[in-house]
């Protein structure tokens, strides 16, 4: 179990790495393209790329998490129920839950994005922190910590993308 447990956990560690990294490429790739107020093919297909690779990664990440459930879960029953455990599938549900609803154009643009981005920042922050043993913290500190950083990114993603957008030329240029 231990093996398969590492190697799980390492494919893990890469699908995360993987998500803040597309994520924060989709994003920005979004801001270039609205720039001048047409998102035109090559820039279309660009971002379907980020976002076949987003997709991956929470694949991964649903499969690895499960993964770590079964073998924990078998090995030591409720005692998986962790925060650390409970945080990842929040953060997972929330990922698929929020791309699904922006496919379906439910999620508004305002938010959409600010989520996706926050919960991948949050899933790497949540990492950085296991790997330098800083685990102590209960479920509303993450809960805490996770709207904050989702609030953050909103502002953060609607500023940007207010300034990003086309500006109309002043009268008299």
């Amino acid at each position: 179990m231990t093996t398969l447990y590492i190697f799980v956990t390492i494919i893990q560690s890469m699908a995360i790495s993987l998500g803040v990294g597309s994520s924060t490429l989709a994003i920005l790739n979004f801001f270039a393209a609205i720039k001048d107020g047409l998102i035109d093919e090559s820039e279309r297909n660009l971002m379907g790329i980020v976002y076949i690779v987003l997709r991956v990664a929470m694949v991964l990440i649903l499969v690895t998490t499960a993964v770590q459930a079964l073998l924990v879960y078998s090995d030591v029953g409720v005692g998986y129920f962790t925060t650390l455990a409970l945080a990842a599938w929040t953060l997972t549900a929330v990922l698929f839950i929020n791309a699904f609803l922006m496919t379906k154009r439910i999620m508004p643009s305002t938010f959409g994005p600010a989520i996706q981005a926050g919960s991948w920042y949050t899933f790497g922050l949540v990492a950085a922190l296991i790997s330098v043993q800083r685990t102590e913290f209960v479920y509303w500190q993450f809960l805490l910590g996770y709207l904050t950083m989702v609030t953050l990114a909103v502002a953060i993603v609607n500023a940007a993308m207010a300034y990003s957008k086309p500006r109309k030329e002043r009268v008299g240029d």
